[in-house]
């Protein structure tokens, strides 16, 4: 195994386990969310492309959406970090620029109780187009 390989298999289990330690019983669920969204917009173009959305939205539940507010910066990048693993193995290529988003409020209406994601083509998505915190 190569340096580089050693070095992102432990940037891997590194964002796993703080996803672990954030989210307690939801960091599977959610990042199979995430996976499923993604695999169920993609849009095959061509025999050799397939696009799928680029622009995530995160839901919490108030309980979920509380642990979270401590390491969001890192959280965030995590669930970008997998998902981005997760398109590149199976070679999906981005409407636009990846982003994942929580919302900054906490839902009291959601269909399982703890979370929803929901995804968007968005290819001119820019950095200043998400409230600053």
């Amino acid at each position: 195994m190569g340096m580089l390989s050693r070095w992102e298999l432990a940037l891997e289990r590194r964002q796993d386990a703080l996803l672990d330690k954030v989210f307690r019983r939801e960091p599977v669920e959610i990042l199979d969310a995430l996976r499923r969204e993604c695999d169920d917009h993609a849009v095959v173009c061509s025999e050799s492309r397939v696009v799928v959305p680029n622009a995530y939205e995160i839901e919490l539940a108030d309980s979920v959406h509380r642990e979270l507010a401590r390491e969001e910066e890192e959280v965030g990048q995590a669930l970008i970090d997998t998902l981005a693993r997760h398109g590149e193995e199976k070679g999906y290529e981005w409407a636009g620029p990846l982003t994942v988003h929580i919302t900054d409020t906490p839902s009291a209406h959601l269909p399982n109780g703890r979370y929803r994601v929901s995804s968007t083509p968005a290819p001119q998505v820019r950095a200043d187009s998400f409230p600053a915190h």
